[in-house]
């Protein structure tokens, strides 16, 4: 995984943002890390090392900060990269999952022809809160008919629990977080 020296760099470039979106809450905002072009560069290393142990074909971002992170990795190791966004953003044929939030539901949705059965799919994503996106995202991937082999995050809340609610949706695949706090 990351060393001491890289998560101590990816760490004192993630800004604490106090009672944002809401008061009581405290934001992890990355823009600071996406700044950074050092930082950054760490950081796409570091998923672009899970991706290739993993032996991923595919890569998935989840929108939107996903989105930032995952293209990257996806261009430096070779692979494809598949967008996954907010219902109602993609043109064609899709398919979408439904998933629930702290107050209600949300729902995303990949290309339905963007994975096929034999695709190694490595889900990407900023930050594991709750695993509500991450787990709708590996439902669809797998009704695409391909393999998740492995969550990758740069930033787990673990006082939120994303983790645990997460594992029995993982079927065995390593969920992996940079930073864990």
């Amino acid at each position: 995984m990351t060393d001491d020296s890289t998560r101590e760099l990816l760490l004192s470039r993630i800004r604490d943002v106090p009672d944002y979106p809401k008061p009581g809450v405290k934001f992890k905002d990355i823009t600071p890390l996406l700044a950074d072009p050092k930082a950054f560069t760490v950081l796409t290393d570091a998923l672009v090392e899970l991706s290739v142990r993993h032996g991923a074909t595919k890569i998935v971002g989840l929108e939107a900060r996903g989105f930032i992170l995952a293209a990257p990795v996806a261009v430096r190791a070779g692979i494809g990269f598949i967008p996954v966004r907010k219902a109602g953003k993609l043109p064609g044929a899709t398919l979408s999952q439904t998933y629930d939030l702290e107050y209600g539901s949300a729902e995303i949705e990949v290309h339905a022809e963007d994975l096929q059965e034999g695709d190694r799919v490595i889900v990407i994503d900023d930050v594991l809160a709750t695993g509500g996106t991450a787990g709708a995202s590996i439902e669809l991937v797998r009704r695409a008919g391909a393999e998740v082999v492995a969550v990758a995050v740069l930033l787990e809340l673990g006082f939120l629990g994303g983790r645990d609610r997460l594992e029995p949706q993982l079927l065995g695949a390593p969920l992996e977080a940079l930073i864990e706090v």
